[in-house]
């Protein structure tokens, strides 16, 4: 008996796109999978920050650069719970690739001062620092304390403040042995569309980001004529384990299919897609981009409100 046939999905519908989402998604989540060996990070000495969350940026990252030929991974997050998972993944998959896992805190000043410091006695230079660890709130303006408004701002803005005077001042240094004979280096920073417009964020955490997004426009300023690049990156609706609550929340409703609905793409990022984006603004493909703040949010804040299926 044949299996039943399986009802047709208007084009243009709803359901045709969710489906059409899913398949893209998986697409892209598989990507590493098939995709040969880049060179884009060949001989770099990079350290990621955040890289926890079995869903996150952080992971993607490091997953992405080590496929991108990085030559030594300096890890971070500060939860361990993950990190030989990670660990043992990268070298599984790239076992020509260091990988150096630290459970510490990024906005903690030792430590990041340490890791740049481990750098440079390990490998005799310092290319790329990812600054992207980072927590989120979500209570209302009356409900914040001032202890969680305190935590917000030291990790999300602290961390990259730290990154920036520590991750700079070992990329300044040369090392001609290593392959190193000017200064040069790339710092990334995660911030979020909560710091470019309303709408994202609770007040705490948009202001910390809006700070993270200032911090490397400043910093860049401050680092003039010494080739180290600072941008950020602002994600928009993302799946990560941060925002792991909304989309459960969503699913159990039976509404997935509107997640993300509200920009021009019709759907939510994953971790890779941002991923990618940190590789092109840590790599040479991005070497005249110097004080920018990156938007991927599949357009949402390309234009004020819109109704769904209507235009001006």
């Amino acid at each position: 008996m044949a299996p039943p046939k399986q009802p047709t999905l208007k084009l243009g519908s709803p359901e045709e796109h969710h489906r059409r989402t899913v398949a893209r998604i998986s697409q892209i989540q598989s990507h590493l999978e098939q995709a040969p060996r880049g060179t884009k990070l060949k001989g770099k000495v990079c350290v990621i920050t955040g890289v926890g969350s079995l869903k996150g940026i952080g992971r993607a990252a490091a997953l992405l650069f080590a496929n991108e030929g990085a030559h030594h991974l300096y890890l971070l997050d500060f939860s361990d719970a993950n990190l030989p998972n990670l660990k043992d993944t990268i070298a599984q998959t790239y076992p020509d690739v260091k990988t150096t896992v630290i459970q510490a805190d990024a906005a903690d000043e030792a430590s990041i001062s340490s890791v740049c410091e481990q750098a440079l006695k390990e490998e005799g230079r310092l290319d790329v620092f990812f600054a992207n660890a980072g927590i989120a709130s979500g209570g209302t303006l009356h409900e914040t304390s001032s202890d969680m408004v305190s935590e917000i701002l030291r990790v999300n803005v602290l961390s990259c403040f730290l990154a920036v005077k520590y991750a700079s001042a070992a990329m300044k240094k040369t090392n001609e042995s290593r392959g190193k004979d000017s200064s040069s280096g790339s710092i990334v920073l995660t911030a979020s569309i909560a710091g470019v417009s309303s709408g994202a964020g609770s007040v705490e955490y948009s202001a910390s980001k809006a700070a993270v997004n200032s911090i490397a426009k400043t910093s860049a300023w401050q680092l003039q004529r010494t080739d180290i690049r600072v941008n950020s990156i602002s994600p928009g609706l993302i799946e990560t384990g941060m925002t792991t609550g909304t989309f459960e929340y969503a699913r159990q409703r039976g509404n997935e299919a509107k997640i993300g609905q509200l920009n021009p793409m019709g759907r939510y990022g994953v971790a890779e897609e941002i991923a990618q984006a940190a590789l092109f603004l840590a790599s040479d493909d991005s070497s005249y981009v110097n004080g920018q703040n990156l938007v991927v949010d599949g357009g949402l804040t390309a234009s004020v409100p819109v109704v769904p299926g209507k235009f001006l």
